[in-house]
């Protein structure tokens, strides 16, 4: 009886980290497809929003919305289960001297392809070097909300920003995986580490930090080590009651970006 239980439980030790290490993509990422025909419905309803397809390092097509005209320009990555195109209606009537691209990761939106950090990250870069070459703003700043403030510190490390405004954000995806499975070996098991907080320490440039204070996914812990750690001059924003999912609706999230902004 006792060795029948043990070999279950040894089973089940074995299996569970297992079947975690492949599943994880479909635990990290949530992609939000977009078909075409609601697609053609939110361009007719946003006509100053343009769609803008590029094609990534690997030949995978990439979509974005390009919404305004301005020097700045706010390069906006989303959540890991936002279609962006949501964000159209606020980006227009809260920065609307600003620029916006709001880039689909992929599998996301009208983006072709499967997600990974990398694949992320080298998106990132190829938007930011399409923006500057056909938009030439003057200043460009990276919007990062929870999963895309990785992609934000990643790209602010590799080009050239004004700032970076990260909603909701994490030190790294492996302590917020250990807060979630501390029983399980996820040092050994993640691929996508999203490890912000080891570029933080050498990034100079100007960050807004918007934390949710009842975040039940990303406790805020996770963002006050990262605003921490950041190098360069930076500001942080506690958003009073607001959970994960709705941070947008604090009184002061807003002002605080637009103050980044034009300061």
């Amino acid at each position: 009886m006792i060795a029948s239980i043990v070999k279950v439980l040894v089973a089940v030790a074995v299996a569970l980290p297992l079947l975690l290490y492949f599943l994880q993509d479909r635990l990290i990422f949530h992609p939000q497809p977009l078909d075409d025909a609601r697609r053609a419905q939110i361009a007719a309803g946003f006509p100053a929003a343009r769609q803008v397809f590029l094609e990534a390092a690997d030949g995978t097509r990439l979509h974005a919305w390009q919404l305004g005209a301005g020097s700045d320009l706010m390069l906006y990555f989303g959540g890991n289960a936002e279609e962006v195109s949501s964000m159209l209606g606020e980006a227009a009537a809260e920065i609307p001297g600003a620029a916006w691209l709001l880039t689909d990761y992929r599998g996301y939106g009208a983006s072709a392809g499967s997600p990974s950090e990398a694949k992320l990250v080298d998106d990132a870069l190829r938007w930011y070097d399409h923006a500057v070459r056909e938009l030439k703003p003057a200043r460009v700043f990276a919007f990062g909300r929870s999963l895309g403030s990785g992609v934000a510190v990643a790209l602010a490390a590799r080009r050239a920003l004004a700032g970076v405004i990260l909603v909701t954000p994490y030190d790294s995806l492996l302590a917020v995986a250990k807060r979630h499975y501390p029983y399980l070996p996820v040092r050994w098991l993640l691929r996508h580490r999203f490890d912000s907080i080891a570029l933080a320490p050498r990034l100079e440039v100007p960050m807004l930090c918007l934390i949710a204070e009842d975040d039940e996914l990303i406790p805020p812990a996770h963002a006050e080590r990262l605003y921490e750690a950041w190098a360069g001059p930076k500001h942080k924003l506690v958003l009073a009651g607001a959970p994960h999912g709705d941070p947008d609706s604090a009184p002061g999230f807003w002002p605080a970006i637009r103050r980044l902004v034009s300061g």
